[in-house]
């Protein structure tokens, strides 16, 4: 487990839209751009083994958001034609001081951690989660997008691994995935996805009244 003294002042990015990492999650990545397989080559060499995941502004992918999330390489298995299949193991959120140039084909941003040392903890819990009815809504909006899922898994995992798996996995708007990203807490994660849901299918409900 990473400790706040641990975490370095530097990190590589990988900007990716709709990419969301959130601490104690763990996400999947291909990666194959050169600039990229550079980034991991350097990355495997550190002791940290950190990758900040940020996502790049809708409408400038020059100009990165100001938080992100940093993943540490936990596994990483190599293709025949050069390519990487990897798993970051999500550690703690960061805010984007500055990005810095250099001879790097990547980018890299100063970084500072000092609001999120809540991600360093154990496990959140949300006291007033709702489950049943939370997962009727669920349920809802995964018949409208014609989308299936192991409830029975759903049913059985805690808090914070069936709000964060959902707000990883569902194909969500980036200014959407970046409010959850930037959630406070558990709880007020759990209620922005609610609200999402929502309005998905009350957005929905209108234009079937309109055909």
């Amino acid at each position: 487990m990473f400790k706040a003294a641990d975490l370095p002042d530097m990190l590589p990015v990988f900007p990716l839209p709709g990419a969301l990492l959130l601490p104690r999650a763990r996400l999947p990545l291909h990666i194959f751009e050169p600039r990229y397989l550079a980034m991991l080559d350097d990355c495997l060499k550190t002791r940290d083994r950190l990758i900040g995941m940020v996502q790049p502004l809708p409408q400038n992918d020059a100009k990165l958001h100001m938080v992100g999330c940093a993943g540490r390489v936990s596994q990483f298995s190599e293709t025949d034609d050069g390519r990487y299949m990897i798993t970051l193991a999500g550690v703690s959120r960061f805010r984007v001081l500055r990005e810095e140039s250099g001879f790097q084909a990547y980018r890299r941003c100063l970084v500072d951690w000092q609001d999120y040392d809540r991600d360093l903890g154990a496990h959140e819990q949300d006291t007033d989660f709702q489950r049943a009815g939370f997962l009727s809504l669920l349920k809802r909006y995964f018949d409208t997008q014609n989308l299936s899922t192991d409830w029975e898994t759903l049913k059985e995992a805690d808090d914070e691994m069936l709000i964060n798996s959902l707000a990883m996995l569902l194909e969500l708007q980036v200014e959407d995935k970046q409010a959850l990203l930037e959630a406070k807490s558990l709880a007020e994660r759990r209620a922005i996805l609610t609200t999402l849901l929502e309005f998905s299918l009350l957005s929905g409900d209108a234009e079937d009244r309109m055909q």
